[in-house]
Formats: C-alpha cells, sequence, structure tokens
C-alpha cells in the first residue's frame, strides 16, 4: 500500500465553474478512487484561488464585498463538487487562516535562503491570466490566450528563478515521467532551456490577498500564495503533521497534480524552482489535460456557448455525464463537446450495451433459476464457459490508470461489455434452457461473472450506477474493493428483481 495525494489546481472565483472544472476534478476523482479501491491511502484534494485584482474587479462590477463575493462563488465551486459527487478530502480556500500561515512561512522560508528580493518590474500584465508576458510573446498586442494586456511599471518582489534553470533540467532528466504527456513534458524542457528569468511575486495596488511580512504595501502574487495550498492542506509549516510526512515527504508518497495545458508551465517550472528554493520534496508528477471545445468552436462567453455543469447533470444525470467526459477527451488531447454525442453515450454505450446486458441476464436467472445464482459445477466452467481472465482485465485496467490514461480504460470496460453481449447472442441460454439446463445455468453463471468485472471496474468512473449493477447481480460491498476483484460470485446468492439501470435519451 502506498499512500498517494491527488490534487487539482484551485480554482478561480472570478466567475461561476464551467465544463473545464469538472474535467479537471473529475479526471483526480476516477484516480482517487481507483487508487482507494486497489488498497492505497489517498488524499485528494480541490478548492478555490480568492485573491487578487480579477476578484476585486469581479466583485466591483457585481456591487458585493470582497468577501461576500468569494463566499458566493467558492460555495457553487463546493457545491458542484459534491454534485459531481467527487470524493475530496479536502477543500482549500485561499482566504482561510491556515493558508495564510503556511504562504507566510513559505514565503519567509524563500527569503531567508536568499530566494527572493526587492527590484523593479516593468513590463505587459493581462489581470486576467494573472500572468506577465514578453513583448515576443504577445499576438497582435495581446495576450497569447487573447487577453487584454497593459504596461506596468512598479517596486517588485521577485524570486531568483534564473537560478533554478541547470537544476530543474537535472531533475526532469532525472525523471522522464515528471509531466505527462511526453509531449507537454518536452515544451516545458524546450521553455526552461530557452532561459528563465527572476520572477515577479508581489503586486502593489492590490487590495485583496496576503500582504507580503514586514511590508504591507506589498502583496504576495499568486503563483507562490495559490501553489501553497497544496502544503496548506498538508499541515505545513509543521513538518511533522501526519499528513505532511505521509504524502509529501515520505520517500514511498506519490504526488499527482492534475492540470490544465494553460497553467502547466507554472506547475512544471515556477512551483518546482519555488520547492528547490525553499528545500522542499518535489511532486512526482503532473498529468495536464487539453481544452474543451463546445461543437467545434471555442468556449467563449461572447459566443453564448459556455457549458453549464448544472444544467447538464439535471437533463442527464451524474454518472452519465462522468462515463462521457472520460471517454470522449484521450488525456493530453483537446476535446470536443458534442450534445448528440452524449446522447449516443448514454443512449448505445450505457443503455444498450452495459444495461441490457445486465437486464437480460438477470432476468434469465429470474426466469430460468427463480431468481438465484446457479449452482454450477467446476467441470462445466471450461471451454465456451470458462471465466474471465480477472488478474489480466485488472492489470490492463490498473496500467491504463497508472499512465492517467482513463479513456483507454473506458475502451476495455465497453469492450468486456461487448464480449459479453457477444456471448450471451451466441449461446442463447434461452435455448438452453430446454435442450441442456445444466449448460444454461453455466452460461448464465458466466455472465454474471462478466457484469462483476464491468461492475467492479466501472466505480472510480459511475460510483451510483456501478453500485446498481453490483446490486443486481447480488455482489455484497464487502467485496467490491480490488483485492477481491478474483473471487468468484457466491452460488446460491438470491437475486433482487430486475430493474432498469439507464434510461435512454428521447
Amino acid at each position: 500500500m502506498n499512500n498517494i495525494y491527488i490534487t487539482t489546481p484551485i480554482y478561480y472565483v472570478n466567475d461561476v465553474p464551467h465544463i473545464g472544472h469538472v474535467y479537471t476534478t473529475l479526471i483526480s476523482d476516477i484516480i482517487a478512487r481507483f487508487m482507494r479501491l486497489d488498497g492505497h491511502s489517498v488524499k485528494f484534494i480541490t478548492g478555490t484561488d480568492e485573491h487578487g485584482q480579477k476578484i476585486e474587479k469581479a466583485a466591483q462590477e457585481r456591487n458585493m464585498s470582497l468577501l461576500d463575493f468569494t463566499d458566493n462563488t467558492s460555495a457553487v465551486f463546493r457545491q458542484l463538487a459534491d454534485v459531481m459527487n467527487y470524493s475530496y478530502d479536502d477543500f482549500i480556500r485561499t482566504t482561510e487562516t491556515r493558508h495564510k500561515k503556511t504562504v507566510v512561512a513559505l514565503w519567509q522560508r524563500l527569503c531567508d535562503n536568499g530566494a527572493i528580493y526587492l527590484g523593479s518590474y516593468s513590463g505587459w500584465y493581462s489581470v486576467r491570466d494573472e500572468t506577465f508576458y514578453q513583448e515576443k510573446e504577445l499576438v497582435d498586442g495581446k495576450a497569447p490566450t487573447g487577453a487584454d494586456v497593459e504596461w506596468i511599471e512598479e517596486p517588485s518582489y521577485f524570486f531568483r528563478l534564473s537560478n533554478f534553470q541547470e537544476r530543474l533540467l537535472a531533475f526532469y532528466e532525472e525523471n522522464p515521467d515528471f509531466v505527462i504527456p511526453k509531449y507537454r513534458y518536452n515544451e516545458v524542457i524546450s521553455f526552461v532551456k530557452s532561459g528563465l528569468k527572476d520572477l515577479s511575486v508581489s503586486r502593489q495596488n492590490v487590495l485583496w490577498g496576503i500582504k507580503v511580512p514586514n511590508d504591507d504595501k506589498h502583496v504576495i502574487y499568486v503563483w507562490v500564495d495559490a501553489l501553497a495550498n497544496y502544503l496548506t492542506v498538508l499541515g505545513f509549516p509543521d513538518e511533522n503533521h501526519k499528513d505532511y510526512q505521509a504524502y509529501w515527504a515520505s520517500d514511498s508518497s506519490s504526488v499527482l497534480q492534475v492540470v490544465g495545458k494553460d497553467i502547466l508551465r507554472f506547475h512544471a517550472v515556477y512551483w518546482p524552482a519555488i520547492l528547490m528554493a525553499a528545500e522542499l520534496p518535489l511532486p512526482k508528477k503532473i498529468l495536464a489535460h487539453g481544452w474543451w471545445t463546445n461543437e467545434g468552436q471555442k468556449i467563449s462567453k461572447s459566443l453564448g456557448n459556455v457549458i453549464k455543469p448544472f444544467d447538464l447533470v439535471e437533463e442527464f444525470g451524474v454518472d452519465q455525464l462522468r462515463y462521457f467526459l472520460i471517454k470522449e477527451m484521450p488525456i493530453g488531447n483537446d476535446g470536443d463537446f458534442k450534445r448528440n454525442s452524449l446522447i449516443n453515450c448514454i443512449n448505445y454505450d450505457l443503455a444498450n450495451n452495459i444495461g441490457n446486458l445486465v437486464q437480460r441476464t438477470v432476468s434469465l436467472l429470474y426466469k430460468e433459476c427463480g431468481g438465484i445464482v446457479p449452482t454450477v459445477s467446476g467441470n462445466l466452467l471450461q471451454g465456451e464457459e470458462v471465466l474471465p481472465d480477472y488478474q489480466e482485465i485488472l492489470e490492463k485496467v490498473r496500467d491504463c490508470v497508472m499512465r492517467c490514461n482513463l479513456n483507454e480504460m473506458i475502451h476495455i470496460i465497453e469492450q468486456l461489455s461487448s464480449a459479453a453481449n457477444e456471448y450471451i447472442a451466441s449461446r442463447a441460454p434461452w435455448r438452453l434452457s430446454k435442450s441442456d439446463p445444466k449448460i444454461m445455468e453455466a452460461v448464465l453463471y458466466k455472465l454474471l461473472e462478466y457484469i462483476k468485472c464491468i461492475g467492479l471496474l466501472l466505480q472510480p468512473v459511475m460510483p451510483k450506477l456501478s453500485s446498481k449493477i453490483l446490486d443486481q447481480i447480488g455482489l455484497p460491498e464487502c467485496n467490491r474493493d480490488f483485492s477481491r476483484f478474483s473471487i468468484p460470485i457466491n452460488m446460491n446468492t438470491v437475486l433482487p428483481k430486475p430493474e432498469p439501470i439507464f434510461a435512454k435519451i428521447l
């Protein structure tokens, strides 16, 4: 058993959550759930980033106090996390006292180690991105993201990022799997090789944030403030805290940080350098995923095509949405959200493929076996009726999760379901009931084992509906973790009456 620490970025509360927030946290949640089922100790965290100029502007536009605005918007993010059934262990807000304590301690450590100095900054700044850009990075006078920029000249504290170029490159070479997918890692390495400049880590004229110790004219900038949240929830600066020791400091711990591709640089370059400067351990792996488009178009308020998660859940269901999002986008690639694709996924992949398999099998067991799992002798579970290779199936899926290749995991589950449907069609147990009832019972038992594998593997993706599948085949909750994956279903188990699991979208 390993200790595994899984983090999402903390989400900026200048606006309500969107499909990108749902997807990032969903990836993290599925991996966390899988690892728990596989016997690991997991701490999974998410939260909200509530400081900065964008927040001030958003609150002002809504004629709200800063505290009321951040409280309200953070609550919406937390509500979404609960609606989506994320199994997070902690929800961190940067306005919490515990976080301020962490940020101030980290800042002081950086100062003590000579990694921060007071200088003067001039350059192009994007309020929306909370990022400074070099002249060469601008596209038609705007940030690469399309955000407006303004020229800023002011005193600023700097982090000596330039001192860490060689150490970062050495770290990347020693840790070839630090960033996935690989081509994103190559982008990070190219960026660092092109030369690093010292990083502005404070702002003046910002009201809402954590003050620089002993200099309240400056507020600590987001990329020290926000990134420090990953330490806050582990009890830092108390390095003897049980969570810090278990999930960050231990050689046996594994840290996975899930981010969108737009903030990879901050997590794969700035964050490791800050930790190096503070003489703290580095995370083990960063997963950078792509962006969603909507029916082939970039998502934006101006186009009026923002995808609203709460509306999708109300119309299609939580687990259905979870399944679709993970299936639709290979990790690392961009994905296109299409309403018809979601409907087809629910109707064909879930209702027709998986749901129909469960319904037909349990209905046949009721009709032919009185709703009781038949007692089948081992010599009948051979040849065409040989049971699935449990360990091979689990190892394939485990490998997908370890590589964060979750949509491939879905494909393996769908292949299992397709194989089971082909099997029931070819063996036609409804015909065997008269000609060879013992073989019919063996066929139905094998189908139950197929369904068991599918239901168990779907647990991280569809927590509630997978539970319904496993209830239908009489698998007790104590037998649903992966240590019991290879244990066959108990014969003579009384099954509940069959009920539809997936409703079609008409």
